[in-house]
């Protein structure tokens, strides 16, 4: 399949197998590319090691492969197997199957090997040349006449006849020195073959006749074989120089072709030369172009280093402004901190310095009532002290509140507040009867008389008819003042179905802006005028009787958007 042929035409797999079998050692040098370069080199490093395991490969098996020809490469690898079975079982190495090939053998094949390659060279270097020639040169088509192909043929013709004389001289001298050798071989054989008879006239006596005929016969077998492999190496010999002989007047013909074609006119030189001229300002322009994108990139590169130092020094400096405001701000908590603390100081002083002079107070009264009672301080003094001195009041009277001005001072205010506490204490100690109000000892064991209805009546008309009744007032604590609100939602939230039900609970007015703008536009298309301008005083009036609706309840008035942001302002 073309598949198969495609996959061995540029001989790397043919490299990699022999390199398995251990008999390529330049495999590291094959390429697996497919151009005419990489394949020349592939199919001239496999020839020396497929003469070494005698598989036939010459440059037309090369070229039938490359081109790749049906079953080209079958054939090949065929022979291949057949040979790296034979090479596996008998285990021999490349070093060793070199080794035992002949010296001439092995130069014969050095020698094959390097005209391969020179051919293949060459025909590679011809066809640059040739690309180059087609390249730089424009050809002009000339009119061939008649007489210059006929002489062309004639030569042609000429040319083949003479080199046909050529080969069949060289055949016959080679045929002539194969008779002279095959003559020398039959004489050789002939003395062999009655000095071999002599010697076995004399050993007719020790060997049996079977014996000797058999050793005879395997002679005559093996002179025989060597004498046809000595007519193939020279026949293939011959075949070989006939091959190199064709290469060279190829090459000869091809170079005498680019040299013909060379050969041109003034006009085509000077297009080559205009041509010339116009690739070498190609290649100017090539190398300005380059040029220029290289201070381009040198330019963006700068910019960007340029950019990065900007970036730099900005944030260097954003860093010291951040330590200069971080320490400003530590300044100042540092400084609140101290504040605080002072603050904190002089308050817990100021605490302290009130208790103790609470405490002073205590023990100076204390001490005053103890010297003129003789130690003999009442229960119900004592007591009221202790409560001034838990509540953080003074002891000693500190101003008369007989006469209480309009405006009462900070110290008539803490006697008021000190008599409240008293008084307080003892409706307590009245109330609980404890104290003063405790019950002596001999009536703790009589229960307490139940309530009587009666005389909290008659203590309750008593109350009711001393003191007069208090009228209360119709003024409002607060004065009266109308409430307005915009509902604001998003379109289809519901605020018209809310502001209905809101109006159906309460005494509100809706304004809604749609149906305001609707009916202006439908006052103006009804050409209506306003007359007279209303009065502000009958709004203010009207106020009023709104919020007398309702209980007490204030008039509001509402703004609905049709088309208006999520948010709500009151």
């Amino acid at each position: 399949p073309k598949s198969f042929a495609k996959i061995f035409s540029s001989g790397y797999l043919i490299g990699e197998v022999l390199h398995k079998f251990e008999l390529q050692d330049d495999f590291s040098e094959f390429s697996e590319s497919r151009v005419s370069t990489a394949k020349l080199n592939n199919f001239s490093r496999l020839e020396p090691t497929l003469h070494l395991l005698g598989v036939q490969f010459d440059q037309n098996v090369a070229h039938d492969i490359i081109t790749e020809k049906p079953g080209a490469a079958t054939k090949l690898l065929y022979q291949l197997y057949i040979v790296l079975q034979k090479k596996k079982k008998s285990g021999l190495t490349g070093v060793q199957m070199q080794t035992m090939q002949p010296l001439t053998n092995t130069r014969f094949q050095s020698m094959k090997h390097d005209i391969f390659r020179d051919q293949r060279l060459s025909r590679r270097r011809q066809n640059e040349i040739m690309a180059k020639i087609q390249a730089a040169i424009i050809q002009i088509p000339k009119p061939a006449s008649n007489r210059t192909l006929k002489a062309l043929e004639v030569q042609k013709m000429m040319k083949n006849k003479k080199e046909a004389e050529d080969v069949a001289n060289e055949i016959k001298k080679f045929e002539a020195l194969i008779k002279k050798d095959l003559q020398a071989k039959e004489s050789a054989s002939k003395t062999s073959l009655d000095t071999a008879g002599q010697t076995a006239t004399d050993l007719l006596n020790t060997y049996s006749d079977d014996d000797y005929i058999k050793k005879i016969q395997k002679r005559l077998e093996e002179d025989a074989f060597a004498r046809e492999q000595r007519e193939k190496r020279r026949r293939r010999l011959l075949m070989d120089q006939l091959i190199a002989h064709e290469a060279q007047e190829e090459a000869y013909r091809e170079e005498q072709l680019i040299s013909r074609l060379m050969r041109q006119s003034q006009q085509e030189r000077r297009i080559a030369v205009q041509l010339m001229h116009v690739r070498h300002e190609k290649e100017v322009l090539w190398q300005n172009r380059i040029f220029r994108e290289k201070q381009y990139e040198e330019r963006r590169l700068k910019d960007f280093q340029d950019a990065l130092d900007r970036e730099a020094a900005l944030a260097k400096q954003a860093k010291i402004d951040f330590e200069e405001q971080a320490l400003r701000e530590k300044e100042i908590h540092e400084q609140i901190a101290v504040e605080r603390a002072q603050a904190r100081y002089k308050k817990h002083y100021s605490i302290c310095a009130e208790i103790l002079d609470q405490i002073l107070d205590l023990s100076t009264k204390v001490s005053d009532y103890r010297m003129l009672t003789n130690n003999l301080i009442p229960y119900k003094l004592m007591h009221d002290w202790k409560e001034l001195f838990f509540n953080g009041k003074p002891i000693y009277s500190q101003a008369s509140i007989k006469h209480l001005p309009a405006k009462p001072s900070a110290e008539q205010l803490t006697e008021l507040e000190k008599r409240d506490l008293l008084d307080n204490n003892d409706y307590q100690e009245y109330k609980n009867m404890v104290g003063e109000w405790a019950l002596p000892e001999e009536m703790v064991d009589n229960l307490p008389p139940s309530n009587n209805c009666i005389l909290g009546h008659v203590l309750h008309r008593l109350i009711e008819k001393s003191l007069l009744p208090q009228v209360k007032s119709t003024v409002p604590e607060q004065p009266s003042f109308a409430i307005k609100g915009c509902l604001l939602g998003k379109t289809l939230s519901g605020k018209t179905t809310a502001l209905k039900s809101l109006q159906n609970d309460f005494p509100i007015q809706i304004l809604s802006i749609d149906t305001l703008v609707q009916e202006a536009i439908r006052a103006f298309h009804d050409n209506e005028k306003v007359s007279k301008a209303l009065p502000i005083q009958k709004d203010e009036k009207a106020l009023p009787d709104l919020q007398e609706n309702g209980e007490g309840s204030q008039a509001s008035v509402i703004l609905a958007s049709s088309s208006a942001p999520p948010a709500l302002e009151i």
